[in-house]
């Protein structure tokens, strides 16, 4: 039932039985406990995805999230627009940072705290 709400909300298309293949319409955003606002798209509380997570984020420019890990899954992130940089590790002793058009990977554990370096919103 939780999953049929979530999903409501969401705009995820209700799968057809197990070998369905949903499509998700994020129509409305939520606050995320990293500290910025997410619009749903892909994880286990709306698909039923067992290590994978994909949201559409959007960040204005300065915002930047709380450190944190997702142990359960992995987090594929594409940049449309704007820059995103990021502290990543055991202690955030790594940094990198993303221009739009490209993909980063995220293994599940790793401890990370993305945020926007740019004057621009990114997306």
């Amino acid at each position: 039932a939780e999953i049929n709400r979530w999903r409501a909300r969401s705009g995820a298309a209700a799968p057809a039985g197990p070998d369905a293949c949903p499509i998700v319409r994020p129509l409305e955003s939520y606050a995320g406990l990293q500290g910025l606002n997410y619009f749903g798209g892909i994880s286990a509380q709306n698909v039923g995805a067992h290590a994978l997570c994909m949201h559409l984020l959007k960040m204005p420019p300065g915002a930047r999230a709380k450190a944190h890990l997702h142990e359960a899954h992995e987090t594929a992130i594409y940049l449309i627009t704007g820059k995103a940089a990021m502290w990543y590790g055991p202690n955030l002793e790594h940094h990198l940072e993303m221009n739009e058009g490209e993909f980063l990977y995220i293994p599940a554990g790793v401890p990370h705290l993305p945020y926007n370096p740019g004057e621009t919103e990114a997306v």
